[in-house]
């Protein structure tokens, strides 16, 4: 909520500037010129303005602003959220047109050049399509490839391991129907998810609808409602799909709108499976290569059986020995026969893989098998026409080569897919979370409920009363406007300790109500939902790429033709030493000629360097490691994010709200007559509940837990109450004349203050808290201490950091006494604290940081300290609750607790770890796979590696690379965090 008062606020600065563009002088410029080049020696500046979609608060400028600024050759950028606006003066010399549109890009929003002519607004959509059949980064570099040559289409993002896309693009120029047409153009099949209208969607199922008519008029009375925009009908399926406003209306109302049509007999529901969704695609994919690869053995091990076992038992090997034409053999017979639909039956996919690949000028990983398969299929079956027609050809066939080949590369794949399907669990325990059903209260004008259904939770509109019972699921993000429960927020937040709930405080769709009844209004549904929120936010991160993965990319480019390549080159390389006696004959197996050894050397170089381990090392480490933060509270957005936290080397931290509690609380109570502690405070609260004061909120607050009632505790009667500003508060209650206040209102009353009172006074404000004198009839009763205590475990990770090697700097707009204080009190040195400091002195101070070679992260609350956030490689923003979805930092702690932070980096420092890992394993296999395959150690140990064992390694790379992604759902935070104490406040 504070986030979206800030976007408002910004708005109406922005509104009420005429004009050009806002000036925000909040985030600090560069330096005028570029490093280390003369004034003089630079042409005349630029001026560029892009369209910027995708903003939604100041904080989201800022990073933009941020990622332009830090660019060579910038002279200024301005950024405005509410027009969408970016205006960038920079030197040509330097930086052009495109590098800044690609550098916004970069940072997560659609930009595009204005020209000076075109005033026309563009407007963006986002849509996500999945995509199946891919199988290595070549296929989804082409696929992405594809969708960017698409006129209109701005951005295009291709995931390997989401098997999906999600495109920017102008719906004027370019519908999302011509982007699946693109997309299958390449050879892989396209199924749209969203189509990236900003409005909910639901699919229904009509039962009783007999004509085409009867369906038309369904239709117009759905049109007609307000907020419906858009229909799509299946009459096939007597199916429904509607898109509407969820502010002003919702399924309940289609379902009542369809039932009252015509004669009534139309009766309506929720379509029966209506996502399908990744998972379905995922479990047929995993059935589909089950399916192949069973049959595959079917005809497999009968062709390895005849040709590398029964030839060693006498009976049968004389048995297949037996010739029907000349030299053509039985066993060679049998063995072309079985391993036929192998290869052009079950092995189709490959041939088709490649075909489309090679189409759009690119090979991927089907290129290699259908090469390396074909030249073992097609020679054997050149040997066998050979020997047919020859009665003196001895030829040795490898038709147990192809069909071995092909069905241990199927098995890799199925276990693969297999693998791949639990990187995304995350996702799917997420959007379980929400419950089936939920109880809709109706109530009459008095608030009373007068009658209770059991209805679908998707059924659910904005402004419903709900019923959530203990032990049952919150059906719908909301507020209690009856009852009191507590509320275990884990599955959402990650905080194991339930949370207490009363009537207007919110509640978490997905959450699990503990021990009482609560009735909640539902005040976002849907898309909307945090629970909604937190999915797309981890869908998009596993769809993000780390920079790290261009590394990935940029081999696999090439890597295919230059497997190609070798597989030729250590062919023709055995091929000539062989015809040209270069090395002994004795080396040659007695089964085999040259050609034949040649050739087989060249095949398993060709399999088993195949880039799918390579193509898989970072995105599958990403998406265990994202899902594994979300379910530990702790959203990382994206690899980008997960990339620069494992460098993280000093962490700036706000004071307010973020080391601290953020709301001030009596600490200390010390009473100077006798007298009874709760007769003290409600004459004190009595006084104070006048005042708007945060101060007088927390003495008042403190008093209720000495009352009956802590609920709504009744307070003596206040007369003659005075507010002297700055100062405090007086008033008569009970006939007793209450003074509140500090030092000098006492002074101004001629009250005398004791030495006692004196010395308390000095005390707190040495721990950094306020003093507060209470007068009781001209005679100083009791002192008050008041701070805005320490966050549980605040000192705690401070000292872990500095046992990371993090360096820990706190930075407050407070003063420097309170300030140093609390910088004492959890263990920052002096040197460490930087205290009266404006937002963009924050800013200021982080980049300083990152000159003196620090990676620095900000902790924040993402409002006030966005400046600092942006400025920074990590912005952290802790207590983010349920506005999740606009935060401008790179990580969300939604827990609120300092332990995260350490809980982050770690996460972080493992994932990337494992990425490393997954890189030496993927290009080490490689190094160490392709000269073995291509004969390196045959001269000397004999050995060598048949094309069947090195496709089977070949796989076995692309599994070992998921597993060892998939260790990471193991991960548990540091041991250090277990050990900490997590203490509540201590109020004395």
């Amino acid at each position: 909520m504070a986030t979206k008062l800030l976007a408002l606020a910004c708005i109406n600065r922005n509104e009420s500037r005429a004009g050009g563009l806002s000036p925000r002088p909040h985030y600090p410029s560069m330096p005028k010129y570029p490093r280390g080049a003369a004034a003089e020696a630079i042409t005349a500046e630029a001026k560029a303005l892009f369209a910027v979609s995708g903003m939604s608060c100041a904080a989201c400028a800022g990073s933009v602003e941020k990622a332009i600024k830090r660019l060579p050759g910038i002279r200024e950028a301005v950024v405005d959220v509410l027009n969408g606006r970016a205006q960038v003066l920079f030197f040509p010399d330097f930086v052009n047109e495109e590098t800044i549109r690609e550098t916004i890009e970069d940072v997560g929003f659609q930009a595009t050049l204005i020209q000076e002519h075109d005033n026309n607004e563009r407007s963006t959509q986002v849509c996500r399509i999945r995509i199946n059949g891919m199988t290595c980064t070549s296929c989804s570099s082409t696929a992405e490839s594809a969708l960017q040559a698409v006129q209109g289409v701005q951005k295009a993002q291709v995931a390997l391991a989401t098997e999906e896309a999600e495109v920017q693009y102008d719906p004027k120029v370019v519908s999302y129907t011509q982007l699946l047409e693109a997309i299958e153009d390449t050879g892989f099949e396209a199924i749209l998810i969203s189509s990236g209208e900003d409005m909910s969607k639901i699919d229904l199922e009509v039962d009783g609808v007999r004509t085409e008519r009867s369906m038309r008029i369904i239709e117009q009375s759905l049109e007609a409602l307000p907020g419906v925009q858009g229909i799509d009908l299946y009459p096939e399926m007597k199916k429904i799909s509607l898109s509407y406003k969820p502010d002003v209306t919702g399924p309940r109302t289609f379902i009542d709108v369809i039932e009252t049509t015509g004669s009534r007999r139309f009766k309506a529901k929720i379509f029966p499976e209506g996502g399908g969704g990744r998972e379905t695609h995922r479990n047929e994919e995993i059935k589909q290569y089950y399916r192949s690869f069973k049959w595959s053995l079917v005809f497999t091990i009968p062709v390895f059986l005849t040709s590398m076992v029964f030839m060693y038992i006498p009976g049968i090997k004389h048995g297949l020995d037996t010739k029907v034409v000349n030299m053509l053999s039985v066993g060679e017979i049998l063995r072309w026969v079985l391993s036929t639909p192998v290869q052009f039956i079950i092995g189709w996919r490959f041939y088709t893989g490649s075909y489309k690949a090679l189409r759009h000028g690119s090979t991927n990983m089907d290129v290699l098998i259908a090469l390396g398969t074909n030249a073992a299929y097609f020679y054997s079956v050149y040997s066998v026409l050979r020997a047919a027609t020859s009665p003196h050809f001895k030829g040795t066939d490898f038709f147990e080569t192809s069909s071995m080949l092909i069905s241990f590369i199927l098995l890799g794949k199925y276990l693969e897919v297999l693998a791949k399907g639990k990187t995304s669990d995350a996702i799917a325990k997420l959007m379980d979370l929400a419950p089936e059903t939920a109880t809709l209260l109706t109530l009459d004008e008095e608030g009373n409920v007068i009658n209770e259904e059991e209805i679908d939770s998707r059924l659910i509109q904005k402004n419903d009363i709900i019923k959530i019972i203990p032990g049952s699921k919150v059906a719908s993000d909301g507020f209690v406007i009856w009852g009191q429960s507590h509320v275990n927020e884990s599955m959402i937040t990650g905080e194991s300790r339930p949370v207490a709930k009363r009537k207007g405080d919110t509640v978490i769709g997905g959450t699990l109500n503990e021990n009482g009844v609560l009735h909640i209004k539902a005040t976002r549904v849907g898309s909307e939902s945090a629970l909604s929120q937190i999915v797309r936010l981890v869908e998009s991160a596993q769809m993000a790429k780390a920079p790290v993965q261009k590394f990935a990319d940029r081999i696999s480019k090439y890597f295919v033709p230059l497997v190609i390549m070798l597989s030729f080159s250590t062919w023709l390389a055995w091929f000539l030493a062989g015809k040209y006696h270069g090395y002994p004959e004795s080396w040659i197996p007695s089964s085999m000629d040259s050609f034949q050894l040649a050739l087989q050397f060249g095949i398993s170089v060709m399999v088993i360097a195949c880039p799918c381990a390579l193509g898989l090392a970072t995105p599958t480490a990403v998406m265990v490691g994202t899902g594994v933060g979300a379910s530990q509270g702790v959203l990382i957005k994206g690899g980008q994010a997960l990339e620069s936290a494992h460098k993280v080397n000093c962490i700036v931290f706000d004071k307010t709200g973020t080391l601290t509690v953020g709301k001030p609380v009596v600490v200390n109570t010390r009473l100077l007559k006798n007298m009874v502690l709760r007769e003290f405070y409600e004459l004190v609260a009595a006084t104070e509940v006048n005042s708007e004061h945060p101060l007088a909120k927390a003495v008042v607050e403190y008093a209720k837990k000495f009352g009956e009632d802590e609920e709504n505790p009744i307070w003596p009667e206040a007369r003659d109450f005075v507010s002297i500003t700055g100062h405090g508060v007086k008033a008569i209650v009970r006939n007793k004349e209450i003074v509140v206040g500090n030092k000098s209102l006492m002074l101004d009353y001629n009250i005398i203050i004791p030495a006692d009172a004196e010395d308390m006074l000095a005390e707190a404000e040495g721990l950094a808290q306020t003093g507060i004198l209470v007068s009781i009839d001209r005679e100083v009763a009791g002192v008050l201490a008041i701070s805005d205590p320490l966050k549980p475990g605040a000192r705690e990770v401070i000292s872990i950091l500095k046992s990371m090697k993090v360096r820990s700097i706190m930075v407050t707009g407070d003063n420097w006494g309170t300030a140093n204080s609390i910088a004492r009190e959890v263990g920052i040195e002096g040197t460490s604290v930087i205290a009266e400091a404006k937002p963009e002195q924050k800013a200021e101070r982080v980049k300083d940081l990152q000159a003196s070679g620090y990676t620095v992260a900000m902790v924040g609350d993402g409002i006030n300290d966005s400046p600092a956030l942006v400025a920074a490689d990590v912005g952290m923003a802790i207590g983010a609750g349920t506005d999740i979805a606009i935060e401008a930092a790179d990580i969300v702690l939604m827990k609120s607790n300092l332990e995260d932070v350490i809980t982050a980096i770690d996460l972080s420092r493992k994932t990337f770890s494992r990425i490393r890992l997954n890189y030496i394993w993927a290009l080490g296999y490689n190094v160490l796979g392709i000269p073995i395959a291509a004969g390196t150690l045959f001269p000397s140990t004999g050995f060598r590696l048949p094309p069947w064992i090195a496709g089977a390694a070949m796989a076995a790379s692309s599994v070992s690379v998921v597993c060892c992604s998939l260790l990471l759902k193991y991960y548990k935070r540091p041991k250090k965090l277990n050990n900490l104490d997590i203490r509540g406040i201590k109020i004395e």
